[in-house]
């Protein structure tokens, strides 16, 4: 009885796993359909529209990310004027980050982030629960063997090569 219980509990983690996952997925595609954005893209666009005037490192601690992956975010929603940066009047070494107008009419057909959700969710575990939480996850990942390397936002994908496609796939 005991490795059926084992083997149900697993299931169930995984069951859990594959639910976070796809909500995950569904809401980067529903990001890319409805605002053409990657869902990192939108999700640090709705950060900066509840939290405008943030520094680079505020941004990351909102999102929960590491500066390094919200950097490389932020400067493609920079590229395409989605969002400006500005010197802060109090500080000239510190650039504040804000939604241009035309990031608020992006933000305006978008749906919410399930990255959104999902910080809600685990902000609203006791913090004895995130510790416990925390210390499995990192244990399951050292287990699969995955890089320890900072990981990018959540389904920020690549930037596409457009030179030198195959087409023929």
């Amino acid at each position: 009885m005991g490795s059926n219980t084992s083997s149900r509990h697993a299931r169930e983690v995984l069951d859990s796993i594959r639910r976070i996952v796809q909500a995950l997925r569904e809401s980067s595609r529903a990001a890319e359909k409805h605002a053409g954005l990657s869902g990192a893209q939108l999700f640090v666009l709705q950060a900066l529209a509840e939290s405008p005037g943030l520094s680079l490192n505020e941004l990351a601690e909102r999102t929960r990310t590491h500066q390094s992956s919200v950097s490389v975010v932020v400067t493609r929603l920079s590229q395409a004027r989605l969002i400006e940066r500005a010197t802060s009047p109090g500080d000239a070494r510190r650039a504040e980050l804000s939604l241009s107008a035309l990031g608020r009419r992006r933000l305006r057909s978008a749906p919410q982030t399930a990255q959104q959700r999902l910080i809600g969710a685990v902000d609203g575990l006791r913090p004895a629960d995130r510790v416990r939480l925390a210390a499995m996850l990192a244990r399951l990942v050292d287990g699969m063997g995955l890089e320890t390397r900072r990981p990018a936002t959540m389904f920020d994908e690549p930037a596409k090569r457009k030179a030198g496609r195959r087409t023929d796939a």
